[in-house]
């Protein structure tokens, strides 16, 4: 899984990297939450036993708008 902040206007590359996704640019408060957010999706995943590579498309985005921080 990739994951692309575009609003960095401080001139900071950011890049997390873990197993299954990397996260890329952002300003420090996106990257944060965009990290945030796939960090506990996978923990779902991982606690219904499922996998990027066996998740239904429709099940992943349900699970990354429910571990999207609310602003």
């Amino acid at each position: 899984m990739l994951g692309i902040g575009l609003d960095n206007q401080d001139g900071h590359k950011r890049i997390t990297r873990a197993e299954e996704f990397s996260i890329v640019g952002g300003s420090q408060e996106t990257h944060e939450k965009m990290t945030e957010t796939v960090v506990k999706t996978f923990e779902d995943m991982k606690r219904a036993g499922k996998q990027l590579n066996n998740i239904e498309q429709k099940h992943l985005a349900e699970l990354i708008e429910k571990n999207r921080p609310k602003d």
